[in-house]
């Protein structure tokens, strides 16, 4: 699927049917009757009051109460005409729904070749989106940030709108950060440890901006518009530039005790192996991410040892020669499978999820979505007496990581803004 057409499709799943995670009880219990009110309206596109107070077990005048207070501030409407349910006689009752030009919000995936950008209103409508080419050069904090500045101008003049109405950003970055403090740790992209991009760009922006690891936003635009929306429990994998994990429990994102966990790319699959780009040996990473797979081959066929200008066009010319009977570079690609298959009867072990959704650019080439993968993945688990995990390959254009940074200005904006009210704005 093209980046439009994932844009298109998301778009259109908004506009029906809502956004945002389909929350059991237990997931929603901790925050405020108003919160929930206003998550049930996002997930459901259009709802009755009376079946809002049914789905939360609450009396109907507390929620004909709190949401007269979110119609004042401008976060909800009403609307005629919602298809009646089985409990309903007579007229379709008065329904809910967001009112999308009430807040504004930006997404961005920062990547070491391309960092992409998205525009999308509260009603989780995409308005624009915007490109950037970049070079694979270790950068600064402030390289980083000109680029993003660069990104959202191009979004706004799309748009049509000022900067000043965008209310809270969200960044994807490959690495270790804190989303709480928006310190990164270590990224590739960066020529030193410990960024603090978060204050950096909020200070610079003058909005609140969220940023997080680039897998866990992959894995918020699953929970929140994807395959993961009422999936309680689920693992997403991707494997492109670097190897990343997202886990979703009880229908929220875990990242860990200091918000920097699950760096399945950096687990030890071989002690002292292949060279890794975080400094280590022996990390999955150092098997399965693109550049692995490039270095790999240009010691068994030989080439220049320089890294490809066209990473992905050098991949698919490599697995073109394997396709075509080359066994030398079959045999790259099936040790990388093999790898893969081990990756993923240890998240099994360890995590039990329901569903391991795999994605990425890499996911294109069958040698890491095929049967024997799979296979070879269910006879390294242990299946006695267990339910059998299920997996799904997602091949979404790379516009689909900003997408999910979006995910993350939303839930800032939802905890203060929407929460507490238009005071926040």
């Amino acid at each position: 699927m093209s980046e439009d057409g994932f844009s298109h499709e998301i778009e259109s799943v908004v506009s029906s049917i809502g956004y945002g995670p389909i929350l059991r009880p237990s997931a929603r219990e901790a925050n405020s009757l108003r919160q929930q009110i206003f998550e049930q309206v996002r997930a459901s596109g259009q709802i009755a009051r009376a079946t809002i107070a049914r789905s939360l077990d609450v009396s109907p005048g507390s929620v004909t109460a709190l949401t007269a207070d979110l119609i004042a501030d401008g976060f909800l409407r009403e609307v005629e005409g919602v298809t009646r349910d089985e409990f309903s006689r007579g007229r379709p009752p008065v329904a809910l729904e967001l009112v999308p030009e009430a807040l504004r919000v930006v997404g961005i995936k920062l990547s070491d070749e391309r960092h992409t950008a998205v525009l999308t209103d509260l009603g989780g409508n995409l308005l624009a989106s915007a490109a950037l080419k970049t070079n694979t050069d270790k950068k600064s904090p402030h390289d980083l940030l000109n680029d993003s500045q660069n990104l959202v101008t191009q979004l706004c003049d799309i748009a049509g709108i000022s900067p000043q109405s965008i209310s809270a950003i969200g960044v994807g970055i490959a690495g270790i950060v804190n989303c709480e403090t928006g310190l990164v740790a270590w990224s590739p992209l960066l020529e030193s440890p410990d960024a603090p991009l978060g204050n950096l760009f909020s200070d610079h922006f003058g909005t609140p901006v969220l940023v997080d690891n680039d897998a866990n936003v992959l894995t918020l635009a699953e929970l929140w518009f994807g395959a993961g929306r009422a999936l309680s429990n689920f693992v997403v994998v991707t494997i492109e530039n670097g190897v990343g994990m997202g886990f979703v429990s009880d229908n929220q994102l875990f990242r860990g005790a200091h918000g920097m966990g699950l760096e399945l790319g950096h687990t030890k699959v071989q002690l002292d192996g292949a060279l890794c780009r975080c400094g280590q040996r022996g990390c999955l990473e150092a098997y399965l991410a693109d550049y692995a797979l490039a270095r790999e081959a240009t010691t068994v066929l030989g080439l220049s040892p320089d890294k490809p200008h066209n990473l992905p066009q050098a991949l698919k010319k490599l697995y073109e020669k394997a396709s075509n009977g080359d066994q030398n570079v079959r045999t790259i690609f099936q040790r990388a499978g093999r790898y893969l298959a081990v990756a993923l009867s240890n998240i099994i072990h360890l995590f039990d999820p329901e569903l391991i959704i795999l994605s990425g650019q890499l996911m294109r080439y069958d040698f890491l979505n095929a049967a024997e993968m799979q296979s070879e993945m269910r006879a390294l688990a242990l299946y006695h007496s267990r339910h059998e995990t299920r997996i799904e390959i997602q091949s979404w254009g790379d516009m689909v990581w900003a997408r999910g940074a979006t995910a993350l200005a939303l839930t800032e904006l939802t905890r203060t803004v929407i929460v507490e009210g238009r005071q926040k704005v």
